[in-house]
């Protein structure tokens, strides 16, 4: 009974981070209309993390260690500030569609990074990883990043970013439970409205309503919901099927971006999506007998 619920639980948790992140690249364009990038990102993390630490510790969660805050912390570096923010930062010039494309590497980073922990990367891997390395070639070869290599550059390394702390997240001191979430959404949070503050963002004169609405789906369902659920999955399955939302999130982000935002998707995009995804499931249907848990 009990492998049945946790089944439930993943399959809960997969669900969320498939659609409710695949939406989110919209929910930040929408946002960035009004606010500044690093503010915008800030204020998200910062309030949801405020949020789940407050009703942790009201339901009896212990304040973590000094240990557990460092672990937390560098992950919250890595996750919230460094991937998501670099996300945040770069769709101010490429559309929710491709920055959610070029997030879908990101399955191939945790195959490549969990190798550093023990991870023997299997030849149907290796293939998975030489392929979706295509996918990015040909992604930045014609298109929304033709021409863009700043871009493209910090959409990979959003994505290394976010990957490498999800490997390493299973080998530092965490909080327990959801208490890990708020204290990595604590310190992204604030790390990002450093960066905010360094990079002369200020608060807008106007907000436009559907920022607003996008900000607040941000903290709500993008962090308390997804990214506690995202969590969650890194703790109780491997990296590379924690990571299987990136397979997803590009299609729903397609679909929602040309249905709400009239977004164009280029031919050589929709090619290199497919080369990108063909690599993806290389990888997570790989049957490695050294998992990295």
């Amino acid at each position: 009974m009990l492998f049945k619920n946790k089944s439930l639980l993943i399959m809960v948790c997969l669900f969320c981070t498939y659609f409710i992140w695949g939406s989110t690249y919209l929910a930040i364009r929408f946002g960035i209309e009004s606010f500044p990038p690093f503010l915008m990102a800030g204020m998200r993390f910062t309030l949801a993390g405020v949020i789940l630490y407050m009703a942790m510790r009201y339901l009896g969660a212990p304040n973590p260690t000094r240990q557990q805050w460092l672990g937390a912390g560098a992950v919250g570096i890595l996750l919230p500030a460094m991937g998501n923010g670099t996300v945040c930062y770069v769709q101010q010039t490429v559309s929710s569609s491709v920055a959610a494309l070029a997030i879908a590497t990101a399955p191939i980073w945790m195959a490549i990074f969990s190798s550093l922990w023990g991870h023997q990367i299997t030849k149907q891997e290796w293939l998975g990883i030489a392929i979706g390395f295509v996918g990015i070639v040909l992604l930045n070869l014609g298109g929304s990043l033709h021409g863009e290599i700043m871009s493209a550059f910090l959409l990979i390394f959003a994505a290394a970013s976010w990957s490498f702390g999800s490997v390493w997240s299973k080998h530092l001191a965490m909080p327990q439970g959801l208490m890990a979430a708020s204290c990595q959404m604590l310190v992204g949070g604030g790390v990002l409205m450093l960066a905010s503050h360094f990079a002369g963002e200020i608060w807008p004169q106007t907000i436009s309503a559907k920022s607003c609405a996008a900000v607040v789906f941000q903290v709500v369902l993008g962090s308390l919901v997804a990214y506690s659920a995202y969590q969650w999955l890194l703790k109780n399955v491997r990296p590379l099927v924690a990571s299987s939302n990136t397979f997803v999130n590009p299609i729903v982000a397609f679909i929602v971006g040309i249905a709400f935002a009239g977004e164009q998707i280029a031919q050589n995009e929709y090619i290199a999506l497919a080369v990108i995804l063909a690599g993806v499931i290389l990888i997570l249907t790989s049957n490695s007998k050294q998992e990295t848990h």
